[in-house]
């Protein structure tokens, strides 16, 4: 009798986390046998892992944990969030993801992992290249001379040095993806971590069903972001990971809106007019967008989903989320009485 052959073994590292949880169920419904690890579940849906384990990774005896018996790890752990968070934690951030990092990558080396994927970030990208709204789009070279803006991006791009030393020097196929602000919909949309699409989604919401129509932005406005959606996201991950390309990649959009563009497309998905009120607030840098040239020739594809239909589907789910919230408890409880 014929052996039936065995699933491939995959960790994904952060899948308690935004795009952690949804690649978990991208790679279930390719046939893999997925092991989850974070240290926290998914907080708005169940996983879809053959197996969960709940682990901090700034542990080296965690990470070996994490790591046994898998061929493939997708790296997706880190301490991250939105402007708010990065711009305020900056010892925190460069601390915990240094650990997770190097503990993670070494683990996977010492337990024979053959292939490895960083998710690495635009924040490695200078910020003398994206002091203009009007910016050109960032071409993976653009890295150097380094000079990121904050703390995540330091330990970003140290870590892509890593995947590519550890290449060299041990043979591991690593692969290394800058993601341009992926959203969608389960991902973190209030208490300070979320990023700019999810919180935009979750104002209009909130003006939809209050019907104050103040929207409050930081900064003027006027800066400048490419968002890509999470489907886009999966499947240009799924594509490097099997690609024989061992160097850094841009994954995003490469079209270009601001900030003020941004509300004013979730109030016309919501059906409201806002208006928008400026404020001081932590803005990153003033304009960024991402060079999709290499991802085309890499990888012969390109993000498929538009801008408005990846924010009309996070947005109807936000606005539940953030009806969920206003509604009064006695009221929630009558609604499910019924």
């Amino acid at each position: 009798m014929q052996q039936q052959q065995q699933p491939v073994r995959v960790l994904v590292t952060g899948a308690g986390g935004f795009i952690g949880h949804h690649l978990v169920g991208f790679l279930k419904q390719r046939g893999y046998y997925v092991r989850g690890v974070d240290i926290k579940l998914p907080e708005f849906a169940p996983t879809h892992a053959d197996e969960f384990e709940l682990l901090d990774l700034r542990r080296w005896d965690n990470c070996l944990q994490a790591t046994r018996n898998m061929d493939h790890v997708y790296a997706l752990a880190a301490d991250m969030g939105g402007m708010g968070f990065i711009s305020s934690n900056h010892a925190t951030i460069l601390h915990n993801n240094a650990l997770i990092n190097m503990h993670t990558l070494e683990a996977a080396r010492v337990n024979g992992a053959t292939r490895y994927l960083y998710t690495s970030s635009a924040c490695v990208y200078p910020e003398y290249r994206q002091l203009e709204t009007n910016i050109a789009p960032l071409k993976e070279e653009d890295a150097f001379p380094a000079h990121p803006q904050d703390a995540y991006g330091w330990e970003k791009l140290v870590a892509e040095q890593a995947c590519l030393y550890y290449t060299g020097q041990y043979g591991i196929e690593t692969r290394i993806v800058r993601f341009h602000n992926i959203f969608g919909e389960l991902g973190t949309w209030t208490g300070g971590r979320e990023k700019a699409p999810a919180a935009m989604c979750r104002k209009v919401a909130v003006a939809k069903l209050t019907g104050n129509s103040e929207v409050e932005i930081w900064g003027d406005g006027e800066q400048t972001r490419s968002f890509c959606y999470i489907d886009d996201c999966l499947a240009g991950l799924y594509r490097l990971m099997q690609s024989d390309y061992r160097h850094p990649l841009n994954l995003g959009q490469d079209r270009m809106v601001t900030i003020n563009q941004l509300a004013q497309i979730v109030a016309e998905i919501a059906g409201i007019p806002i208006v928008l009120k400026h404020v001081p607030g932590p803005q990153g840098v003033r304009g960024r967008n991402s060079d999709n040239t290499r991802l085309r020739e890499v990888l012969g594809w390109d993000p498929q989903i538009s801008l408005e239909d990846g924010l009309a589907r996070t947005y109807a789910w936000i606005e539940q989320q953030v009806g969920g919230q206003l509604q009064p408890p006695h009221e929630a409880h009558l609604s499910v009485a019924r």
